[in-house]
């Protein structure tokens, strides 16, 4: 299972959608907040997903975390990582 979830979202509606469809747990999804309440830095947004997510994972001692980034014109990319041991 994946511990951290750093989905970028444009709306809401979308980050809703991806939630249920996916079946991710809400508790887990952007936990510090989301594009929407932080920003999306033109081109540096996948940097604050990937920073952001690396930290929560040491901070919580998580084990997995997943970033995904809307891209535009419908396209989109995702990375998958593992904390390693302390």
């Amino acid at each position: 299972d994946v511990d951290l979830v750093e989905l970028n979202e444009a709306f809401a509606s979308q980050s809703l959608q991806v939630i249920r469809e996916l079946g991710f747990d809400p508790a887990r999804v952007n936990v510090n907040g989301g594009a929407i309440a932080l920003g999306h830095p033109l081109g540096m947004s996948g940097a604050r997903l990937v920073v952001t997510l690396l930290h929560e994972l040491r901070r919580r001692r998580g084990r997995y975390g997943l970033a995904t980034l809307c891209v535009g014109v419908g396209q989109g990319q995702a990375a998958l990582f593992t904390r390693a041991s302390d």
